[in-house]
């Protein structure tokens, strides 16, 4: 067996003395030991616990046999379909099959089934009968009640009724399966386990608790009832209302049971874990990983989602930027949860060892690189806000802004041993780096923290749009791209800013979608990709596309909902590729704005000799103008607009 790796077939159990293992971890992934991967966190953290741990990692779906070849386990099995919903994984936003996939070896796609952790759950219950069977990771956390499912453009029941499991972990699951294996491991029946807070289970009427049933007559003290399957389904009001309660409820210390019937049966979600301690994240960080992938995809290349994580460090969990379109609020929550200084640098040590480190890391952050710490003392005590954002549609006045610990962290990483650069890949909420008054976060990001490019996220330009994203406005976004400017002017620096920009979000119309070209333009810059939306189980912005309501007001929304409609909103923010040329005349058109089609500064793209009055005279000589000429930034560069979904 692989110095260090965890069994993965039958002679592995031989070299360690094992007959079987206490759990098996099936996992659509493939098996990278390092802790930015869900399954290794997990496993170690098992095998930490004293627990005989077995990894079938991309099983072949198409029978049991990958699923029994480390025999059946003594305590249970679980299964995670990976770091992503495995139909983000196998899908783009127009529903065409990915080939490639970076958590597959060799980057190859077709590694994992639609629907993985259905599949698996059917293959496991196929293999081993009634076994202990527990769900987890986002395709899990994201789809535990009835949720609107992009990819049959339908409301789905919760993941528990189709998988047939008996536990979902919802969220960060540590705490959770630390509890659930050692009442296994006591003997107690996996259908006894129905108070752990941050799982959930669904069962018809009589078997549920009894305290449930007593307070299901008159709920909203400790549980609240939700619109049925059937009502959310029928009804876009009570799908945007069931969706509202779902997220103000992911609160620790307020939020209460909630429970959804689905025909005959229950589908019970307990209270939110607490969040972890810091003791408690120092510990799942220091446990033994490889940090690298299983040396039986060396022949394939290896996995190369690794290369993206390799020499970066998480400091910590949680993020209260509130994003719409993002999932991270529903799952991890809004309260940051951040390691302890010197266990980052003990990994940071760590990663100065490693044969190919280079002097770079290449990043020191999570969800959002400057939320080191809570938003708020009350946050530690009552959790986020239920009904409000820290930062949406104005900061809040108890945000309390301060970047010191994590400059203290950055300069502390940076004096390390063998360490010459630590940068920030994972992004910065600038409009949190503006109400820093001591200015000094900035500043040492530009003289310490850039690598010639810094990737920031303003999605948009129209505030009306950017509302609907929860996002702040253009004009905050602005202020922050002179300060910048300034800085890096002043300390005699060239680098630039990488924005990233969503198409096609709800509430966005063609004329939004315009409003954004032009703004593109006068930059004088050209995305390479661009992100369009897709709807993501578990995101305020996936329930407005779905129900074309605002489920915070319930006012309606205007949603581009057929292929064509986000085709042309997302050809419009690449106009100057010749593949887009059609549906940006096309869209323009449909606008009423064929005024852009022409010569002048303005005009997004030439006219076609069937038109050659179009966009003459007044626009101007037809000559590019510089970003600086058209009043804007410059820095925004060139480089490659990858959007990075964490």
């Amino acid at each position: 067996m692989p110095d260090g790796f965890l069994p993965v077939n039958k002679k592995d159990l031989q070299e360690r003395g094992w007959d079987t293992p206490d759990f098996l971890f099936i996992c659509g992934d493939a098996y990278v030991d390092h802790p930015s991967f869900g399954h290794a966190v997990i496993s170690r953290l098992l095998e930490d616990a004293g627990y005989r741990v077995g990894m079938i990692n991309q099983p072949d779906w198409r029978s049991t046999q990958d699923f029994t070849r480390l025999g059946r386990p003594r305590l249970g099995v679980m299964v995670s379909s990976g770091v992503l919903d495995s139909m983000i994984n196998n899908y783009t936003a127009a529903k065409r099959k990915r080939r490639e996939d970076v958590y597959s070896p060799g980057g190859k796609g077709g590694r994992r089934p639609d629907r993985a952790l259905i599949v698996y759950c059917n293959r496991v219950r196929e293999a081993f009968g009634d076994i202990p069977l527990i769900i987890g990771g986002l395709e899990a956390s994201l789809r535990r009640f009835a949720h609107y499912d992009y990819w049959q453009d339908t409301v789905r029941s919760s993941i528990l009724l189709d998988t047939r499991a008996d536990l979902l972990v919802y969220g960060n699951g540590e705490k959770a399966i630390l509890e659930i294996a050692a009442l296994l491991e006591k003997g107690v029946p996996v259908k006894s386990l129905k108070s752990i807070r941050g799982t959930a289970y669904a069962c018809s009427y009589d078997d549920l608790p009894q305290k449930i049933k007593a307070e299901m007559d008159s709920p909203g003290q400790n549980i609240l009832v939700l619109p049925s399957r059937e009502q959310v389904t029928q009804n876009m009001r009570d799908y945007a209302r069931a969706f509202m309660i779902q997220y103000r409820e992911q609160n620790a210390f307020l939020g209460r049971t909630l429970i959804q019937t689905d025909g005959t049966r229950y589908v019970v979600q307990n209270r939110p874990m607490e969040p972890a301690t810091q003791m408690e994240l120092d510990r799942v960080y220091a446990l033994p990983y490889q940090r690298t992938w299983h040396p039986m995809y060396d022949k394939e290349g290896g996995v190369p989602a690794l290369q993206e994580v390799k020499f970066s460090i998480t400091s910590h969990r949680g993020c209260f930027g509130g994003c719409s379109f993002c999932a991270i609020g529903y799952h991890q929550g809004r309260v940051i949860q951040p390691r302890s200084k010197q266990s980052i640098l003990d990994e940071a040590k760590l990663l100065t060892q490693e044969k190919d480190f280079k002097g770079y890391i290449h990043d020191v952050g999570g969800p959002t690189a400057n939320f080191r710490n809570p938003a708020c003392k009350k946050q530690l005590k009552e959790g986020a806000c239920q009904g409000r954002e820290c930062l949406y549609p104005e900061p809040c006045k108890n945000l309390e802004v301060s970047h010191d610990a994590y400059l203290d962290l950055l300069r502390a990483v940076s004096s390390l041993p063998k360490v010459k650069r630590v940068f920030i890949r994972s992004g910065v909420r600038f409009d949190y780096v503006l109400r820093d008054k001591k200015g000094k976060f900035l500043e040492e990001l530009c003289k310490n923290h850039v690598s010639g490019q810094l990737k920031v996220a303003p999605e948009h330009v129209s505030n009306k749009v950017l509302r609907y994203m929860g996002k702040p406005s253009r004009e905050v976004y602005e202020s922050f791209v002179q300060k910048y400017n300034a800085m890096n002017q002043r300390l005699g620096k060239k680098q630039f800013l990488v924005p990233y920009f969503i198409s096609g979000h709800p509430g966005s119309t063609l004329d939004d979608a315009i409003e954004l070209a032009l703004y593109i333009k006068r930059l004088g810059y050209t995305p390479e990709q661009v992100q369009q939306f897709i709807p993501v189980p578990g995101t305020l912005s996936t329930c407005m596309y779905y129900t074309g309501l605002d489920p915070r007001d319930m006012k309606p929304l205007y949603v581009a909902r057929t292929e064509k409609e986000q085709a042309l909103q997302r050809a419009l923010l690449q106009f100057a590729l010749p593949k887009n040329r059609a549906l940006v005349e096309e869209a323009l058109r449909k606008a009423g704005r064929s005024d852009l089609i022409g010569y002048g500064r303005d005009c997004l793209i030439p006219p076609l000799k069937s038109h050659p009055r179009e966009g003459s005279g007044s626009q101007g000589t037809g000559k590019r103008r510089s970003a600086r000429q058209n009043g804007s930034t410059k820095s925004l560069g060139r480089g490659k607009s990858k959007r990075i979904t964490k």
